[in-house]
């Protein structure tokens, strides 16, 4: 098969997760080394929430972790957020840790290249979200919140046109293997590394690339914006974030 022109622009990304790209469709793999973190800074220094915003009943930290919890006396409703302060998110890899502890209640997500939306309310955005939720129904997913929904379905490679239409142009794998490698069960610690360049997204998670975008609609596409961390309106639930490193890409 011949390679489209658009993995021209996908191969530093791919490359980046450690993937060759020679088709539409990638071939299953074996989850790649870990990756170094040279080049990357933490954002997150595991002791306070210094640079970090968000409301005080729902975000602590406890024992080098960020934990957001909702509980019967303090209801989320909207979706809330902890947000970064330290700068916007333009071309970037991010890679944090995170796993849910409160069973499978819940959902949360990193929201990145996002906006606020104070008309809604204090510490709300939206934007760009990996998703992701104790039961994996939704983890993986690349969800535009308060925005265009499912931007991207895990297992896929998805170009978003002018008009709103998702063109399905590949595959990053068979998507029963992909969620065998890259989902834990619940309580375990999951990793995403995130990697944005210019209109292209792709989400890896633990070593697995899980989708990739392709926003080719400019009038709803975010080229940058806020990193945020999520905590979900519904039953109460508690996740924790740790080992939160930012890269800056040209």
């Amino acid at each position: 098969m011949k390679s489209p022109r658009h993995l021209s622009r996908l191969a530093p990304l791919l490359a980046a997760a450690g993937l060759f790209v020679s088709s539409l469709t990638l071939p299953a793999q074996q989850p790649p080394a870990p990756d170094d973190l040279v080049g990357f800074t933490s954002i997150f220094d595991g002791k306070t929430l210094t640079n970090w915003d968000g409301d005080p009943r729902l975000w602590r930290v406890e024992n080098g972790t960020i934990v957001g919890q909702s509980t019967p006396e303090n209801v989320v409703k909207p979706n809330s957020f902890l947000i970064w302060r330290a700068g916007i998110l333009k071309n970037f890899e991010l890679k944090i840790d995170y796993r849910f502890t409160s069973g499978e209640a819940g959902n949360s997500g990193v929201q990145y290249r996002s906006k606020e939306m104070p008309e809604v309310g204090k510490w709300v955005l939206a934007g760009y979200q990996a998703d992701m939720d104790p039961t994996h129904q939704n983890t993986g997913l690349l969800y535009e919140e308060r925005g265009r929904g499912f931007a991207s379905r895990p297992g896929t490679i998805t170009r978003r046109i002018e008009g709103g239409a998702a063109k399905l142009i590949g595959s990053t794998g068979e998507l029963d293997a992909i969620k065998a490698a890259a989902m834990k069960p619940s309580g375990e610690w999951h990793t995403y590394h995130i990697i944005a360049k210019e209109n292209v997204i792709m989400q890896v998670l633990n070593g697995r690339v899980i989708n990739l975008l392709i926003d080719d609609e400019p009038e709803k596409r975010a080229l940058e914006g806020l990193l945020g961390l999520q905590i979900h309106q519904g039953p109460p639930m508690r996740i924790e974030f740790r080992n939160v490193y930012l890269k800056t890409l040209p």
